[in-house]
Formats: structure tokens, C-alpha cells, sequence
């Protein structure tokens, strides 16, 4: 049965306000993408520490590592106490993390900095259970798109201006002799936290619970570990769960190979022409980075819903996968003077496959949930732990095959490690084709 108007428009208005939210929310994380590898640099050299690569790699992976570690229990928690809350809470965490990241004197305390951000934030998991909770699952696959499209433009505008933004006593006279002097990277940082206070706003003020008071889990005691124990085993239920736990294994290899990509791209384009490199700054990285977020703007917002209209979320992941390891593959063949005719094809090619696969992953984890009669936080939950599990094992194997190749010669140099992510994708691809058709049931919301 369908909607009547006024029921059409609030759902409309949730929609808008969570697309914000997370909007808000990756530009905060995407804006720290274009200088992390300089200010790692930076804070190395202070150090004596020459192993550039490595810490990279392991900068990289206190986040997801603290996402690992929480997104269970932020998406249990959603499912016993509301959308709403966990949401904020993120938010938050997102505030006051950015901003001692961008202070950070040291190696350990950046480290802590994005450990204490990954912990505090389960905006993704939370959203999609929200998208869940006010969608019939036919509606799944295009409003998953939708938020996607968020992300998209997240990433979009967070790396341009974190790029922009990044060493502003460089470039404006305005900030010479200023805090943001001695630390170069702090600006891009605190543009972050005020936006996640605008998020935290619009939150608060304009977004409705979704999750009524009868459908949520009762508890007699809300216990931290109790729950943190619950959270686990749900995730390591549903890895055993029939298509649920195989639609896992597809997430985790896809996050993986990628992830691998986030940490050595950089590390390629500031490597010197002589080395083989492209010599980029950090503005020329965020215009890299723009232009992936542009193009996951149009294939999720735009292309998603026709596709999912015409072909099964089941039928797309591959293809999407498939997509993804080409570009991957591609990248390190790029020249410095082709860097951006080849850069720019390559990029539209990986935020392509990456548009199409995660809201489509999603849609059909979703379709398998309900079929399943499995409380979508938990499943979501578990998704993202799965997910964020890949990116601590990515970055981290990212840098240490970048540091143990980079100056290799044969086969083994600086782009075997983005040889690595194609083959992952391809791994991925096989896992991909293995998976059960998606559920029919339509339901009703």
C-alpha cells in the first residue's frame, strides 16, 4: 500500500537530512585524505623515523581498527536505543578528534587521534539501519544509493579542501607567524570539526527517530561488555549465516584491495619524478581525490536507480568489483606528462566500480536480513565491522608492501602493490558470483 502526501514528504525530509548528516560527516573524513601522508612525513622526520610507508599505513589503520572494535556495538545499540542517539554520538566524537588530529605533535598522538574518531564514529552502519527502518525493501537498493551519493560528495569537496587548506602560512600571508605556521595542517582540521557541529545540529534539531520505542531489543541493564561480548557474536553469527556470511566475505575482500589503494596512492603521487612518481602537492591530491567523489556523485545518485531497476543487486556486485580492479591496476602507469589524461579516466573507473558496490552490497545485505527475519542494526552492524576489519588489514599491508617493494627492480616495485589490489579484486570477483540470488519478497513499509 502506498504512502499518502504527507507521509511521502516526511520520509522525503528524513532522507534529506540523513543525506546531509552523512555528507557533513565524510567531508570530515575526507579532508584529511590529501595531506596525511605529509603530515606523517613531517612528524617522521621530527622523529628520526625513516620508514615512511609503514607509519602511513598504520596511521591509516587506527581508525578502522577503532571502528572494528565499535561498530557492533554502536549498531546494537541503535536497535535498543534509536538511530538518533548513536548518530550524535558520532558526530561528537567526529568534533573534537578532528581537530587534536590536526594539533598532533607526534607520530603516537596523531595515531590516537584517528583511533578515538573511528571509536566514536558508527554514523555508516547507524545510517543504513535508519534507510532500513523507513524503506520497503524494493526502495532499499536506490535510497542506499542516495546516501552513497553523500559519501560521493563528501569525498568530493573533503580532499579539495583538504588539499586547498592544507599549509595555509605557505600560501596566505594572513596566517605567517600564526598557529596554523607551526602546525601547517590544523586549518583543513578545524573546517571538519565546525562542519560536524553543523551536523550535529541538523541532527539534533531536524531528524526524527526511526526506530519506534515496540521495535526495539528490550534489555533489563544496559551492560558495556555484556554488550560488546553480544556484538561479536552476532558478528561471527552472522559470518556463519547462510548468504549473509558469504556477502561478508565479498565485503571484507572488496575493503581490503581497496583499502590497500588509500594508503600507497599518495605515497605514489609525491614520490619523485626520478623515482617514478608524479611529484604531486596536496592540493593536486585533493584534485584527484574531487574528482572520484564527483564521479561516485553521479553513479550513485544518478545511474543507481535505473541500474537497479533494470539488473538484480546480486547481478551488479561482480561487475562492480571487476571495474574497481582495473582501475586499481592502472593507477601506477601513469607519467608525469600524461599524469592527469591517464589519472583522471583511471579515477572515473575505480568511483565507478565503487559507486555501483556499495550501495548495492548494502541493498542486497539488507534484502538478505529481512529474509532471514535478522534485526538490521546487528546485520548492518556486523557489515561495517567486517568492512572496517579489511581497512585495519589494508593500509597496513599497503605500507609494508610499498616499503619492502619501493625501491625494488623486476617485478618487484613500486607498483606491485597496486598489482596486489587488482588481484584481490579478481579473488573478490570469483566470492562475488557464488552468491545466492537476492530474496523476491517485497513486503511492506
Amino acid at each position: 500500500m502506498g504512502m499518502d502526501e504527507p507521509e511521502q514528504e516526511t520520509v522525503r525530509g528524513q532522507l534529506l537530512i540523513l543525506f546531509l548528516v552523512t555528507f557533513i560527516d565524510m567531508i570530515g573524513f575526507g579532508i584529511v585524505i590529501p595531506f596525511l601522508t605529509y603530515l606523517v612525513e613531517d612528524l617522521a622526520v621530527e622523529g628520526g623515523i625513516t620508514a615512511i610507508g609503514l607509519w602511513v599505513g598504520l596511521v591509516m589503520t587506527a581508525y578502522p581498527m577503532a571502528q572494528f572494535l565499535s561498530a557492533p556495538l554502536w549498531g546494537s545499540l541503535s536497535d535498543r536505543i534509536g538511530r538518533r542517539p548513536i548518530l550524535m554520538v558520532g558526530l561528537i566524537g567526529n568534533t573534537f578528534c578532528f581537530a587534536l588530529f590536526g594539533l598532533a605533535p607526534t607520530l603516537f598522538i596523531a595515531i590516537v587521534a584517528r583511533f578515538l574518531a573511528g571509536f566514536f564514529n558508527g554514523n555508516i552502519a547507524v545510517a543504513r539501519a535508519y534507510i532500513g527502518d523507513i524503506s520497503r525493501p524494493d526502495q532499499m537498493a536506490s535510497r542506499m544509493g542516495l546516501i552513497g551519493a553523500s559519501f560521493g560528495l563528501g569525498f568530493t569537496f573533503g580532499p579539495f579542501i583538504g588539499g586547498e587548506l592544507s599549509a595555509p602560512a605557505e600560501r596566505w600571508m594572513i596566517f605567517e607567524g600564526t598557529i596554523f605556521d607551526a602546525y601547517p595542517y590544523l586549518l583543513p582540521c578545524l573546517v571538519a570539526s565546525t562542519l560536524s557541529i553543523v551536523s550535529l545540529l541538523l541532527a539534533r534539531t531536524r531528524l526524527p527517530e526511526s526506530l519506534p520505542g515496540e521495535a526495539r531489543v528490550q534489555t533489563e541493564k544496559l551492560d558495556w561488555g555484556r554488550t560488546m561480548k553480544t556484538s561479536f557474536t552476532r558478528l561471527f553469527t552472522s559470518m556463519r549465516a547462510p548468504a549473509i556470511g558469504s556477502l561478508l566475505l565479498v565485503t571484507m575482500l572488496y575493503s581490503f584491495g581497496f583499502t590497500i589503494m588509500h594508503a600507497v596512492f599518495i605515497l605514489f603521487t609525491q614520490m619523485s619524478p626520478d623515482a617514478g612518481g608524479l611529484g604531486f602537492t596536496e592540493a593536486q591530491n585533493g584534485r584527484v581525490f574531487a574528482v572520484i567523489g564527483l564521479t561516485g556523485i553521479v553513479v550513485q545518485g544518478g545511474l543507481i536507480r535505473p541500474l537497479s531497476k533494470r539488473f538484480s543487486s546480486r547481478s551488479m556486485l561482480p561487475v562492480a568489483v571487476v571495474v574497481t580492479g582495473v582501475g586499481l591496476g592502472a593507477i601506477p602507469y601513469a607519467s608525469v606528462e600524461y599524469a592527469w589524461l591517464w589519472l583522471l579516466p583511471t579515477s572515473i573507473i575505480i568511483a565507478s566500480g565503487s559507486g555501483i558496490f556499495q550501495p548495492t552490497s548494502s541493498g542486497l545485505m539488507a534484502s538478505y536480513a529481512r529474509d532471514q527475519d535478522r534485526e538490521l542494526g546487528g546485520v548492518m552492524g556486523a557489515m561495517e565491522s567486517a568492512s572496517a576489519f579489511a581497512r585495519i588489514l589494508g593500509p597496513a599491508t599497503g605500507g609494508f608492501v610499498w616499503t619492502l617493494t619501493v625501491d625494488g627492480a623486476g617485478w618487484l616495485n613500486y607498483r606491485s602493490v597496486f598489482h596486489l589490489c587488482a588481484i584481490i579484486m579478481a579473488i573478490t570477483m570469483i566470492v562475488s558470483l557464488r552468491l545466492p540470488s537476492e530474496p523476491t519478497s517485497t513486503g511492506s513499509k
